[in-house]
């Protein structure tokens, strides 16, 4: 520990404050175009989400891809935030289709359901006038064994991604520099501050 006390010491008095300052600087401007960078590579990617969506491709790797992404890196936050309505992620064409599928499928279920209410009514009440004292049996049948269309629940299809406070990427490790350089400058200062006050 004092080994790494030493080499600071040194370090800061080989290097100029102004130096340092000049470091500092110039690490938390690239940590801020990095940070930047991942935000806007970020909308690129929910940008590709929802043309998938809209275009019926494939959404899932798009999905995926987005998740991957915002939960690796900083400043990528898809969150709903206290004020919002809605989650920030909402794959309407894809619940759109999904309901229509289940709709059309539910459909053709009821179409052959009153088939077999023909054929089992026909059975029950054989007789009748073009089958005038089966329509009460064919109702109570698709009553009884009717399907209803189950509305598909919406958070199917919201999301909302959070990114870490801290990610090992350019905007990680900028952050990091940019700290430890911000520190070596304040003690830089006060270590000159220190050095006049003794030497007058």
């Amino acid at each position: 520990m004092k080994d790494v006390k030493n080499i600071v010491i040194r370090f800061i008095r080989s290097v100029k404050f102004w130096q340092l300052l000049a470091l500092t600087a110039l690490s938390a401007i690239i940590c801020i175009f990095a940070l930047r960078a991942n935000n806007e590579h970020m909308n690129t990617l929910r940008d590709d989400l929802y043309a998938a969506d809209k275009n019926g491709g494939n959404v899932e790797a798009a999905l995926e891809n987005l998740e991957n992404y915002v939960t690796s890196n900083m400043n990528t936050s898809l969150t709903s935030g206290p004020n919002s309505v809605y989650p920030p992620i909402q794959l309407t064409y894809s619940y759109d289709r999904s309901t229509a599928s289940e709709a059309q499928s539910l459909q053709q279920q009821n179409s052959s359901l009153y088939t077999e209410a023909e054929d089992y009514c026909q059975a029950e009440v054989p007789e009748g006038y073009s089958g005038r004292y089966r329509v009460p049996c064919i109702e109570q049948f698709v009553t009884s064994h009717g399907l209803d269309q189950a509305n598909l629940p919406t958070a199917l299809y919201q999301f909302d991604f959070i990114s870490p406070t801290w990610s090992p990427d350019l905007a990680g490790w900028t952050l990091i520099s940019t700290i430890i350089l911000a520190v070596l400058s304040i003690v830089s200062l006060v270590m000159k501050w220190v050095r006049r006050r003794s030497e007058s």
